[in-house]
């Protein structure tokens, strides 16, 4: 029970936030505002805005779309996308261990630790099995 509610929630944890976004962006955008002409909509500049975000790191971003690939497929085409992205990439190769803990850790929440290991790959040493092994 509890395996499921955390997948839940970190799945909600990782769509709510843009589902969020994008839905308050187009309604604010398409909505003629009050004592204006029908035509006229609110914009933003960027001159309104005080601080801008910071764009993620490569490593986070890559993060959250293998972890969306563990949920939609399996642990083990996320574990190959990472190798993929590290052999494009090298300057991901210092974040692989942490990376591929991360999806150890997800794989266990998603498949229970005995079926989360057979997932298990060398890529980037043993560091899916220790995620697999903390987690579980």
């Amino acid at each position: 029970m509890t395996h499921t509610a955390r997948r839940i929630g970190r799945s909600l944890a990782l769509v709510l936030p843009v589902v969020l976004v994008l839905s308050g962006t187009l309604a604010v955008s398409a909505v003629p505002w009050a004592g204006q002409d029908a035509t006229t909509q609110l914009t933003a500049s960027s001159s309104d805005v005080s601080v801008r975000a910071k764009p993620r790191a490569p490593q986070d971003v890559l993060r959250d779309q293998l972890l969306a690939e563990l949920q939609e497929k399996d642990p083990g085409a996320a574990l190959t996308r990472l190798q993929r992205e590290v052999e494009k990439r090298p300057s991901l190769a210092k974040h692989c261990m942490s990376l591929a803990r991360s999806l150890g850790r997800a794989a266990v929440d998603q498949y229970g630790p005995t079926r989360a290991q057979s997932f298990s790959r060398p890529v980037c040493d043993t560091s899916y099995a220790t995620g697999v092994m903390r987690a579980g």
